[in-house]
């Protein structure tokens, strides 16, 4: 039944039999007898079927959430036995925000220092994706914004509040200021990050709220692009300031505070609600607890080098 439930969280969220068994390492034959199975055994039909696949049926979409609270809970009862048995061990995926990958270190060096047999998979995603993919148990961390949009039912631990700086030549007209406004940089070449990242919703907010109206010159969903593009002397951009810390502070880049208004944005650390967690959800959570208190105001509110 296990296997077959997983099959069936993999059609859901894959929506394609072919691309579902490439996934599952099988044949579309065989996944397909599989679901058929899965349907005789509980009584219902669980895929509108056509030529292609239609969706799920209502019948579908009930036995999608408990076959994810099902496989979820005999994950974490493995987890927890092989935990008695030999210790925490294991693999932990983590899926965060583009601007706050160089802040992940922080919290697995010191989780690799208490549990060295668990390794890791670290990938860049949209906040969006973030919450899907905790739904779908398709990672098990996540690193994102924890007030601007609905995050549903999820346990946060509190990192850093994001505040953001106008990344730029030492030959821009601002670069000699203490700060900058919002309003101030709208006639900028910018290269921020596309539409479908939260912290492009939130820049795009706050220069809406300073008056500004601004067609970037360039977006990318990647933070290298944008600070190598201002690397030129041709592009400025909006960052926080651990994104632009990340690659160094090079001579001829200038990191000026934005104002007008002046605001921060609480980032952190958030898993599925449920109770008991797996084993190294558990861990994670207790992990990025520490961390932040040892880090204190200090790290949450840094200013420039």
């Amino acid at each position: 039944m296990i296997d077959k439930l997983q099959f069936f969280l993999t059609l859901a969220r894959e929506r394609h039999f072919g691309r579902a068994a490439e996934e599952c390492g099988i044949t579309q034959p065989t996944l397909s007898a599989a679901i058929r199975q899965l349907e005789n055994e509980l009584g219902v039909m669980l895929v509108n079927r056509g030529s292609r696949f239609q969706g799920l049926t209502p019948e579908g979409q009930r036995v999608l959430e408990w076959a994810r609270r099902i496989v979820d809970d005999t994950r974490t009862m493995k987890e927890e036995m092989r935990a008695a048995r030999t210790g925490l061990s294991g693999h932990i995926r983590i899926a965060a925000i583009p601007t706050v990958l160089s802040l992940v270190p922080k919290i697995t060096g010191p989780f690799q220092e208490k549990h060295p047999a668990v390794t890791f998979s670290i990938q860049s995603a949209t906040s969006l994706q973030i919450i899907s993919q905790l739904e779908n148990l398709e990672t098990d961390i996540g690193i994102t914004y924890l007030e601007n949009e609905p995050l549903g039912r999820v346990v946060t631990v509190p990192l850093i509040e994001e505040r953001y700086y106008l990344v730029t030549a030492k030959t821009s007209p601002f670069a000699g200021r203490d700060s900058v406004t919002w309003k101030e940089i709208s006639e900028l070449p910018l290269c921020l990050l596309t539409p479908d990242m939260q912290n492009r919703r939130i820049i795009d907010r706050h220069l809406a709220e300073a008056g500004a109206t601004v067609t970037p010159r360039l977006e990318s969903n990647s933070m290298i692009v944008l600070f190598t593009h201002v690397l030129t002397g041709k592009w400025a951009s909006i960052m926080p300031l651990d994104a632009a810390r990340s690659f160094g502070f090079a001579e001829e880049i200038a990191v000026l505070p934005l104002t007008e208004p002046q605001t921060s944005h609480s980032v952190g650390v958030i898993a599925l609600e449920r109770e008991p967690n797996t084993p190294l959800v558990s861990a994670m959570l207790n992990v990025a607890r520490e961390v932040s208190t040892a880090a204190g105001p200090a790290w949450r509110s840094a200013s420039p080098l």
